[in-house]
């Protein structure tokens, strides 16, 4: 009867532990999902980080263009030296690795098959994990089936815009405004000059 005791009690020793592996396992895989599931996230946030970053250099290098030079570069390469002056500018402090793929490749938005470069994007074909609720310097980024389809423009809103022209009769900001009707000055009457004292006759 001990013996068979014994035994009955290994068994759900041993069946314990299964269950106690398994949940183990299962808690371990979940951990790793997570984890993976976090890493990406901070993954796609800082690549619209970066991507702004391409952004606003494309933007001053279109608004930095000399007369009679193209506003749009060739080549990446050419935002961190500006050739188009005397000493070459800097646009982008580096050539940054896309966070998603780990490669400091990047997919080019250009004006025409072999044009300049408008705009850049990943070439990660994942679907995103963000779907909603962008900053508004990343318009149409809403329910994007892959990450490449986040183009990161040289005209994206958040950039500083240009002055729109003033409506007729409208003022510049920061002049005086007209006088009201009735408070313009008035033009003070003259005097006329008094005549001269008439000469003593003689």
């Amino acid at each position: 009867m001990r013996a068979r005791e014994r035994s009955r009690q290994a068994g759900f020793t041993y069946l314990g532990l299964i269950i106690f592996v398994f949940i183990l396992g299962m808690v371990g895989a979940a951990t790793l999902k997570i984890g993976s599931l976090l890493q990406r996230a901070h993954a796609e946030q800082e690549l619209l980080e970066i991507g702004f970053q391409f952004s606003t250099a494309l933007r001053t290098y279109a608004e930095a263009t000399p007369r009679g030079q193209p506003p749009q570069p060739l080549t990446l390469q050419e935002l961190l030296r500006d050739t188009r002056f005397p000493n070459p500018r800097r646009h982008l402090r580096k050539i940054f690795v896309d966070p998603v793929s780990g490669k400091a490749e990047w997919g080019l938005v250009r004006a025409g098959e072999g044009g300049r470069i408008l705009g850049v994007h990943s070439l990660s074909q994942a679907a995103p994990l963000k779907l909603a609720n962008f900053d508004k310097r990343f318009p149409g980024f809403e329910n994007r089936e892959h990450i490449a389809d986040w183009k990161f423009m040289a005209d994206q809103q958040g950039a500083a815009a240009p002055l729109a022209p003033l409506a007729p009769g409208a003022r510049p900001p920061g002049s005086a405004p007209p006088p009201l009707p009735g408070n313009a000055p008035q033009p003070q009457p003259q005097t006329p000059p008094a005549a001269p004292p008439p000469s003593p006759s003689r």
